[in-house]
């Protein structure tokens, strides 16, 4: 480890314990100092917290992978575009995140953590900056909601139509905001269908909690209303030149890039073997089961599994997904592409791993929303 890392890991120990607090002081601190910043950031902070303590801890976690930390931090910085950050933005960010690191880990903190840190922040804001740059998108684009359908108690399916062309590949995510309803909070999702010609995007999104934007989507987006949409992210794309056969394993909303994944198949696909898992709480739940059924009665090449995990009278396949999955293969040969909550991901890379399929043949996307 070089003694960049080793400074920032060693400093970080001091208050990883607390790390709620240096975010907490970040912001109140930026606030204070610049107020008019305030109107970038959204009304609920929490996320954003989250945030800013994320990409600090994956920053040290990589700040040695040359190639990894190039790709995060170019990645980051043509995401920040739709935040409308610039040169001198960053700056007063990162002054701000060095105040809030000493003053949380107090006596400790020496003036060679001080040296470590403005080093590694002005390697962040120079490739963040070099991303934003080479982004020849624009910031965001403008949607517009052309059809909303809820499906049960706490999900819906909605098409919006970005009213400029938006290239992206089937099992990226798009971040949305919901500008009429909860601005400038912005949530990552997965387009449920490949590019199409009429350039329209379907989403699947589930209402959880409390969740300001799901919730908002769900429950309150009408036909009409304008999202925003920012650049795609993500690499569970398909590769063409594999000639293995293939298991999608989806859990409730995971349900979106899956099927993004499947309409590309139907496009091409000829000779490979697919499999779809689809695991939900209840049967209500499995809210696109019939349009998976039309499409494996019109493929002969795709099976549809589904299964519930806490609907004792759901007369299919009854049990986790990771334990359903368990019960079929063998699949040491098969290409994987697991997508739905953390808990759900994690769960399911652990299952796979006791069935012995190569790492390297598993993609997944996890998410939670909010």
């Amino acid at each position: 480890m070089g003694d960049l890392g080793r400074l920032l890991k060693e400093s970080w120990s001091l208050v990883e314990e607390r790390q709620d607090k240096v975010a907490g002081y970040f912001y109140a601190r930026l606030f204070l100092s610049h107020p008019e910043l305030r109107e970038l950031f959204p009304v609920h902070m929490d996320a954003q917290r989250a945030r800013l303590l994320t990409a600090v801890v994956t920053v040290m976690q990589s700040i040695d992978d040359p190639v990894r930390i190039d790709q995060y931090l170019h990645e980051l910085g043509r995401d920040h575009r739709k935040f409308r950050v610039d040169a001198e933005h960053y700056e007063i960010l990162g002054a701000a995140l060095i105040e809030a690191l000493r003053q949380v880990a107090g006596a400790q903190w020496d003036a060679e953590y001080d040296r470590a840190w403005a080093e590694a922040y002005a390697m962040i804001t120079e490739k963040m900056l070099a991303g934003a740059a080479a982004d020849t998108n624009p910031p965001f684009w403008h949607a517009e909601v052309v059809a909303h359908e809820r499906r049960g108690h706490d999900i819906a399916v909605f098409t919006v139509r970005p009213l400029q062309p938006l290239d992206f590949r089937a099992g990226q995510h798009l971040s949305v905001e919901c500008p009429k309803y909860q601005p400038r909070l912005w949530r990552p999702y997965s387009p449920a269908n490949a590019p199409r010609r009429d350039n329209t995007i379907d989403f699947h999104v589930r209402a959880v909690g409390a969740g300001w934007v799901s919730g908002a989507l769900v429950r309150r987006l009408q036909v009409g209303d304008m999202l925003r949409l920012a650049a795609p992210n993500g690499a569970m794309n398909l590769d063409r030149r594999s000639t293995r056969d293939a298991v999608f394993v989806a859990g409730s909303t995971g349900l979106a890039p899956v099927k993004s994944l499947l309409e590309e198949l139907t496009r091409y696909n000829r000779t490979r073997w697919v499999h779809v898992f689809f695991g939900a709480r209840t049967r209500e739940d499995l809210y696109d089961l019939a349009d998976l059924n039309r499409l494996a009665a019109r493929y002969p090449w795709l099976s549809v599994v589904p299964a519930c995990s806490e609907d004792p009278t759901y007369p299919g396949e009854r049990g986790t997904i990771p334990d359903v999955v368990a019960r079929y293969g063998p699949w040491n040969e098969h290409d994987f592409f697991v997508a739905g909550s953390h808990a759900m991901v994690r769960a399911t890379l652990g299952t796979l791993a006791g069935l012995q399929v190569p790492a390297i043949r598993i993609k997944y996307d996890a998410f939670d929303e909010f």
